[in-house]
């Protein structure tokens, strides 16, 4: 069993969890819930919470492909608002910062944050690891092949889950010889990936779990579901389900998701699943 110490909050992992996304940005690829009013964003963290969230995960500026950045100070910006204003509201809640700049990770845990999660995995900012190491929260640490802007442009891989298994080798390395304790992997559904890559990924996610760390997994309405359904991704909802059941079956410890109901009742399900009498 794995456990995560959130800044003096243990998060148990006995059982997966749930991750849920705010992003505070006017760019998203999901056009769900956009809306920078804090109010509004207090009601939504009300209802994630209720549904089930362990989690809540800001984001300041989006990371789709082809997006391009905003600065850390901008960033900063946007996301201390939400993240003072959920703490105080609910001071019990695990509150994690997406963002690979160290400058954002550490305003963000003064702010009550407690998990950083980097899509760069410290490849962005040479100094999110020994950062992230000295503020003493998990750290997700993400594969991503290039950067936001240029990720999706004919990746290639010669043996993608070998790649990304030494990638994780050397980052893990890296993260504990800083002094990182609590580390959460994530494979990175569709950062540098093409669709083939993802479910291949998705499909030896099992392998992974030879690291001994939790996994965390991000497939919520990305480009695999609807573009390979041929549909929005307003409609994307039942194949994230799908992908996410998968997830679960082959190792995931965090499902990382924008429609909370609908991912507890996924772990519920796959939890009964895994433990019906033969």
């Amino acid at each position: 069993m794995f456990t995560l110490n959130c800044k003096g909050k243990v998060l148990g992992l006995e059982k997966p969890v749930i991750m849920s996304i705010i992003n505070i940005t006017n760019d998203s690829f999901y056009k769900g819930f956009l809306n920078n009013d804090i109010e509004y964003i207090l009601q939504l963290a009300t209802g994630m919470i209720q549904e089930g969230a362990s989690i809540l995960d800001i984001g300041g500026q989006s990371t789709r492909p082809g997006s391009i950045p905003v600065s850390a100070q901008e960033e900063i910006a946007r996301v201390l608002p939400v993240i003072e204003a959920i703490h105080q509201k609910f001071p019990d809640i695990i509150i994690s910062i997406d963002t690979y700049y160290s400058e954002v990770a550490q305003a963000a845990v003064a702010a009550g944050a407690g998990i950083v999660n980097d899509i760069s995995a410290g490849n962005l900012d040479a100094n999110m690891i020994k950062t992230v190491a000295r503020l003493r929260v998990p750290y997700v640490c993400m594969h991503m092949k290039g950067t936001p802007n240029n990720m999706q442009i004919q990746p290639h891989y010669k043996n993608i889950v070998t790649e990304i298994l030494d990638f994780f080798i050397q980052k893990i390395d890296e993260c504990k010889s800083a002094g990182i304790t609590d580390i959460i992997i994530d494979p990175g559904f569709g950062f540098g990936k093409t669709i083939s890559h993802n479910f291949e990924l998705l499909k030896s996610l099992e392998v992974f779990t030879m690291l001994q760390l939790p996994i965390l997994a991000g497939l919520s309405r990305k480009s695999t579901i609807y573009k390979t359904l041929d549909i929005d991704v307003s409609e994307s909802l039942n194949g994230t389900t799908v992908l996410n059941s998968i997830a679960l079956l082959n190792g995931a410890n965090i499902l990382r998701v924008h429609d909370v109901k609908e991912a507890k009742q996924t772990i519920l399900l796959i939890d009964a699943y895994k433990n019906a009498a033969l």
